[in-house]
């Protein structure tokens, strides 16, 4: 192992000489406290490393070992349910060892190495198998089933497989390559900053179906897309991420939480253990994997935290399931960069952010996608990321909101002054955008309806031209609208009221499915579409909208998804209503 000495100490940035052996992103030991670090820029014999914990009371002179291996990350049974830090040391066990500070130097392996697992095989002796083909299972929790695959780049015949308990660390299988037998055991590793790798690349037509309307009708995302929530400060960026994480139409959920406040982190950490997952009544947690780093942690491992939670989310996409990774907040870990972009005294760009920003931030949501699996025939993993940004002041002309927008499809772009009104999510629908909607209209035709296209199409048209209404209203006031236009603006303020704005502490609100929200805006539309008729045959528009039914279609979100029903008697009220007040005899 090579072994250099300190001479330069600058927060969590030193520079050891006598490293001329070491090769970029090797991870080290530094000083006789082993504080892990990792080597990010060489020049001839010295080394400069980040420094992934506190470096205070180190000087000139100490040593720094070299392991000769890159930061990687323990990918094994056990994951799910954990809670690490930004280089996947487990925070639990550490508070049993160390208390509740961590203290230097103590470093502990992210998976329990002791614990047996009961290994059940599912490929014969003689099978040829290659990378990523699962030659066994491991029931991790009553909701999760572990696929063990064999390593990339191992391809061969199965010589020997056993069936029973082991831990990760023992031999499971056999595996007879050309360059001799191959050992393989449960427990692999992986570098953070290496994607793994996979057969073939897919377009995204599948949406991942959240149940908040505003994302699914307005602003889809798809399963393999990748999206950002912009907002300033107490917009409900974080809110909106533990909606998703607790609603989104995923297997897998990996948390990030990257320099996010320590208060904001421990409500994170104490919410997701009591949650409960909807879909299968269990704790959400059995299907999570926590990752915290908070602001006040070292911030170099702030900058790893991102690779090491998308690494994560790889391992079990590579098994099938689709996985939904949010990062929070993506403006946290730039920070990271630029701090250590300055400690190194590179060339700054915009607003001081190193000139490689967009080039970083594009790894890492490029690392999402839909694929088809190595090993496994036919078989598609995915991951959504999702990441958060936090622009000082909410200005999203800031470098990383703007890198950001250049990589992202979709854009949940969150409002100030719709969150100062209390309308939450305070998605601005005026200034966010989807580019899957399209994409994915031939879905939504096959598995919603027909009408799901055209009900969107007209909900984006009629808040597009309350917009345009609004500033005439400004100036003028309401009286000095058209009857016609008066309608779009009621008609608006009910999409907004009645359907976007949807309550995440509500037990029937906080969810509404595709099915439901498809009947809202058939109710929305359906008054729209016969009180314009009624307008044209010279009907009060103020008789129109003291309609009694509009109370029962404001109360609409309220109605739990096994009464169904009271949606038609909705409608059937509508079309009465409106056909006495028209008073001709004609039938709606």
């Amino acid at each position: 192992m090579e072994t250099g000495k300190i001479v330069k100490v600058s927060g969590p940035l030193i520079v050891a000489e006598g490293m001329a052996d070491c090769k970029m992103f090797d991870v080290v030991q530094v000083s006789d406290k082993k504080l892990i670090g990792e080597v990010i820029e060489l020049r001839g014999d010295k080394a400069s490393i980040q420094v992934y914990e506190e470096t205070s009371g180190l000087g000139p002179g100490e040593d720094v070992v070299s392991t000769g291996e890159p930061l990687s990350v323990e990918l094994a049974p056990g994951l799910i349910e954990g809670i690490y830090d930004g280089i996947q040391r487990p925070l639990a066990k550490l508070k049993a060892a160390a208390g509740d500070r961590i203290e230097r130097g103590v470093y502990l392996p992210a998976v329990d190495h002791e614990k047996k697992w009961e290994f059940k095989p599912c490929v014969a002796v003689g099978s040829e198998v290659e990378g990523g083909s699962v030659i066994g299972t491991v029931q991790e929790n009553i909701l999760i089933t572990h696929k063990i695959m064999i390593p990339y780049g191992v391809n061969g015949v199965v010589k020997e497989i056993k069936k029973g308990e082991f831990t990760v660390d023992e031999t499971v299988a056999v595996v007879a390559t050309k360059d001799g037998d191959r050992e393989i055991r449960m427990l692999q590793k992986w570098p953070v900053r290496k994607g793994r790798p996979y057969k073939e690349k897919l377009s995204p037509l599948t949406p991942l179906v959240t149940g908040q309307r505003v994302i699914d009708t307005l602003f889809p995302i798809a399963k393999g897309g990748v999206a950002a929530v912009p907002g300033p400060f107490g917009s409900g960026k974080t809110v909106v991420q533990h909606q998703l994480a607790k609603w989104a139409d995923a297997d897998i959920i990996v948390y990030v939480g990257c320099g996010e406040r320590g208060n904001e982190m421990t409500d994170v950490l104490n919410e997701f253990p009591a949650l409960i997952d909807p879909r299968s009544g269990q704790p959400l947690m059995k299907r999570t994997v926590l990752i915290a780093n908070t602001s006040d942690m070292p911030v170099a491992a702030r900058e790893a935290s991102i690779y090491t939670g998308i690494t994560i989310a790889e391992y079990f996409r590579d098994m099938g399931y689709s996985v939904a990774i949010m990062a929070d907040s993506t403006s946290r870990w730039a920070e990271a960069l630029r701090e250590m972009s300055g400690r190194l005294e590179e060339m700054p760009g915009e607003e001081g952010y190193p000139a490689y920003l967009s080039s970083r931030l594009a790894e890492f949501y490029e690392r999402a996608g839909i694929v088809r699996v190595l090993g496994q025939q036919g078989v598609t993993g995915s991951i959504t990321a999702i990441g958060a940004v936090s622009p000082p002041g909410g200005d999203l002309s800031e470098p990383v909101a703007q890198a950001t927008l250049r990589i992202v499809k979709v854009f949940w772009g969150l409002s100030a002054s719709l969150a100062y009104k209390r309308h939450f999510p305070a998605v601005d629908w005026i200034a966010s955008y989807s580019l899957y909607a399209d994409r994915m209209s031939e879905w939504y035709g096959e598995n919603v309806g027909e009408e799901w296209l055209s009900f969107r199409a007209a909900c984006m048209r009629i808040l597009q031209e309350e917009a345009q209404l609004d500033e005439i209203v400004r100036l003028v006031g309401m009286d000095a609208l058209s009857p016609s236009n008066r309608l779009t603006m009621e008609t608006a303020k009910s999409i907004r009221e009645d359907y976007l704005h949807q309550n995440a502490f509500h037990e029937v609100d906080t969810y509404t499915s595709l099915e439901k929200q498809q009947y809202m805006m058939q109710l929305i539309l359906q008054f729209d579409k016969l009180a314009g008729e009624a307008l044209d045959k010279n009907v009060d528009i103020e008789d129109i909208l003291e309609l009694p039914v509009r109370e029962q279609i404001g109360r609409a979100k309220y109605i739990p998804e096994s009464q169904m029903q009271k949606f038609d008697e909705i409608l059937a009220e509508i079309k009465n209503e409106m056909s006495e007040l028209v008073g001709d005899g004609e039938d709606y």
